[in-house]
């Protein structure tokens, strides 16, 4: 069996398409990417933030280093199903993401009740830490539609496609479905590219024919621009 990857190091970029966009880059792409092990799937995650949402407001001020942390799941959920801690930073353009596999008990009973897992790991240390530190709550939940693709000269090439982003501020479990309220136009797509350097030529060209141009697209981010008169009128933060 493949060892569950851990820690990731790359460039992400993220375009914002069309249907059509969409369809015209999938049929030019051909068979240079290929689907992924788990095919089409939803990924539900919910995001920690502090009190006064101290993590996504220094985020959005684009500065050279940000991080957040969140807990992902794929697919549908029991209490053993495996789950991840996920600790992702950014810094001068560099994604850097490290996570552990746990069960979704040992998860919640963590990260919502403060009881460590008994497996604990340098990774599961520097979360710990980020823990100690912000004192962070479960913020906001997130679930999306993807379909994943790797190059198939170039598998750490991936392109992922996200459709039906959705959020809910109640509901706070991994465990209580996918539903939500929908952040983007149903007809709209979120490509990311994710590289461990430059961009396969032959892809960057398809986006050039197709006027298709990376943009600054973060989705807890939306959420938070999105609510932010929401969040204020409810004393989430200081005046």
């Amino acid at each position: 069996m493949k060892k569950t990857q851990e820690v990731f190091q790359r460039y992400e970029k993220k375009y914002l398409l069309t249907r059509s966009q969409y369809e015209k880059l999938r049929e030019a792409a051909g068979d240079r990417i290929v689907p992924d092990v788990f095919g089409r799937h939803t990924i539900c995650n919910v995001y920690f933030d502090t009190e006064s949402y101290e993590l996504i407001r220094a985020s959005i001020e684009k500065p050279p280093y940000k991080e957040k942390l969140r807990l992902r799941s794929y697919g549908t959920l029991q209490d053993d199903s495996q789950v991840f801690i996920e600790l992702k930073k950014k810094y001068d353009g560099v994604v850097y993401k490290r996570r552990i596999p746990v069960s979704l008990s040992e998860a919640e009973a963590y990260l919502y009740e403060g009881m460590k897992p008994e497996k604990q790991s340098q990774i599961f240390r520097e979360i710990d830490w980020f823990i100690r530190f912000y004192r962070p709550k479960p913020s906001v939940f997130l679930a999306y539609d993807r379909r994943a693709f790797f190059g198939k000269a170039q598998e750490d090439f991936r392109v992922t496609f996200d459709t039906g982003i959705r959020y809910r501020e109640n509901h706070l479990h991994l465990s209580e479905g996918d539903a939500g309220i929908l952040l983007i136009r149903e007809d709209q797509v979120l490509m990311e590219v994710k590289m461990p350097d430059s961009m396969p030529f032959w892809f960057g060209k398809i986006l050039s024919d197709l006027e298709i141009f990376p943009i600054s697209f973060s989705k807890y981010g939306t959420y938070y621009r999105q609510n932010m008169n929401h969040l204020f009128g409810e004393g989430v933060l200081d005046a």
